[in-house]
């Protein structure tokens, strides 16, 4: 019996254990796998993902864990202690099952530890709903208050949406910095980010996550007042209680939303102007979607010899990507790396990279990239379906799912999913194996051009016989005296070129 069937043995056996001691359970062993959860294995790599000089420059700045900045003399003018993001989790085992807390605190754990925390310990509270006021409910708040005094952490991490009342009412019991689930998935966005794009998006996000939690301090709440106010004597037309400084802060805050919103719809036209070159091209699209960390990047670079970055950390890569790519059956196509999705994902980052997620909407294929061995696949299925349904159009775009990680998953779980979705393939981005079959899959798969011509076309168009090659089904080919003889089928706007070159002929 292993540990999971353990602890929901206990969970039912009421009088003998608390649901708190059980939960305690689940964090302890949360915790023993937490410091090494985005570490097992290493991120490895193979000659299909390049140099990864990205991934160098990435690295090449990393925290180091033991070093503090704590001043021990008080001679010292200046006396602290300052531990850069030494954090406690905390998350509430509501409705679900057992299994659904583990998974959820440990994913919280692989968020902090790429936002680049040192988890230290953490704390799950079984409770219905989340408590109004603080969160946790008193007694539990004052008990994070002393676990987090005692390991010496800077921040809380809170596996859920707090209410802008609910973090201020929990600094103030526990007297660090509190964040939730939301401000950690757009820390690591702001620190991923490379496109001016990509970084215009995430700010956008920023902002609209912190509107609603602004917090006036002291002397930031006066008013921009003239007039007698204060003793100033500013003359006629100047009295008035004016704006607090709260509220000059949210104004500019507006402008500058309504600025990034003119930038991100000015830089659309761009990407819709290489869509429609696709098209007018008909070069079919491929999407590749999926959650965080599921091997996106790392299949994309065995498609295509991409060299993107791959990296075992979650949100790696934000980024779309797109490269060229060549079915089993000599047809072009092209490839388009999407960004990762994960559990309740910010509304926030789905509105402000709503331009980058049309390009699954305007897909013919998507490749559902989902870790096999994951703990919780089907879950991660059903929060990606989640966020296709937010996307116009994206859930009538036919859809492949992909079980990558198959050197890693147990036969059990991959017959579970194969079981369970009828479009599905078993691959190994890193070992290759089943990339074969995926291809053949998508060659059967992608759209066929409708228009079937049967012309002779001139040697001096040799051009238009290699766009039939890449973009069209020939089914016979014959050189003769006057040119090159095809039987093939291909789209409307090639047929009237190959038409019109016949009859120049």
């Amino acid at each position: 019996m292993d540990d999971r069937e353990h602890t929901t043995d206990e969970a039912q056996q009421a009088p003998a254990r608390s649901a708190q001691e059980v939960a305690d359970d689940v964090v302890a062993r949360v915790l023993a796998r937490a410091g090494t959860a985005l570490q097992s294995g290493g991120t490895s790599h193979t000659a299909f993902d390049g140099d990864q000089l990205d991934l160098e420059e990435r690295t090449s700045l990393r925290r180091v864990s033991g070093l503090s900045t704590e001043l021990e003399d008080v001679s010292e003018v200046e006396y602290r202690k300052l531990r850069l993001e030494r954090v406690v989790l905390v998350g509430l085992w509501g409705s679900g099952s057992v299994e659904d807390a583990e998974n959820s605190l440990r994913e919280l754990a692989a968020l902090a530890e790429t936002a680049g925390s040192e988890v230290l310990d953490g704390l799950l509270q079984r409770r219905r709903t989340p408590d109004p006021g603080t969160f946790l409910g008193s007694g539990k708040a004052a008990e994070l208050a002393t676990l987090v005094a005692a390991v010496g952490a800077d921040t809380v991490v809170v596996d859920g949406e707090l209410a802008p009342s609910q973090r201020r009412a929990l600094e103030d019991v526990v007297k660090v910095k509190v964040v939730d689930r939301t401000a950690l998935i757009l820390d690591i966005f702001a620190q991923h980010a490379k496109s001016r794009e990509g970084k215009a998006q995430v700010e956008l996000a920023q902002l609209e996550y912190l509107l609603p939690r602004l917090r006036g301090w002291g002397e930031s709440m006066s008013r921009q007042a003239g007039g007698q106010v204060g003793g100033a004597g500013a003359g006629m037309g100047s009295r008035g209680p004016g704006e607090t400084k709260i509220e000059l802060d949210r104004r500019r805050i507006r402008n500058r939303m309504a600025k990034l919103r003119r930038e991100i719809a000015a830089m659309a036209p761009a990407r819709e102007t290489k869509r429609a070159s696709r098209k007018r091209n008909a070069i079919p699209s491929v999407a590749i979607a999926g959650y965080t960390n599921a091997g996106k990047s790392s299949l994309l670079n065995r498609l295509t010899h991409a060299g993107v970055l791959v990296e075992n950390a979650l949100f790696a890569t934000l980024d779309p990507t797109v490269r060229r790519a060549e079915a089993a059956d000599g047809r072009v196509y092209t490839l388009v790396d999407t960004v990762g999705f994960v559990r309740a994902l910010p509304h926030q980052l789905v509105e402000a990279f709503r331009s980058t997620l049309e390009e699954v909407a305007d897909a013919d294929l998507i490749l559902h990239v989902v870790d096999a061995a994951h703990p919780d696949p089907e879950g991660q299925i059903a929060a990606v379906r989640h966020v296709f349904a937010d996307i116009p159009g994206a859930m009538d775009v036919p859809e492949i799912i992909v079980l990558n990680k198959a050197d890693l998953a147990s036969p059990e779980a991959v017959a579970r999913l194969r079981s369970r979705e009828v479009h599905s393939v078993v691959v190994s981005a890193h070992t290759g194996e089943g990339i074969e079959e995926l291809g053949a899959l998508i060659a059967d798969q992608l759209p066929r051009p409708g228009v079937q011509v049967e012309v002779v076309v001139p040697y001096a168009r040799g051009d238009l016989v290699n766009r039939v090659h890449e973009h069209g089904d020939i089914d016979h080919e014959e050189h003769t005296a006057a040119g090159t003889l095809l039987r093939a089928r291909v789209d409307a706007g090639l047929a009237a070129e190959l038409e019109a070159a016949a009859r120049t002929a």
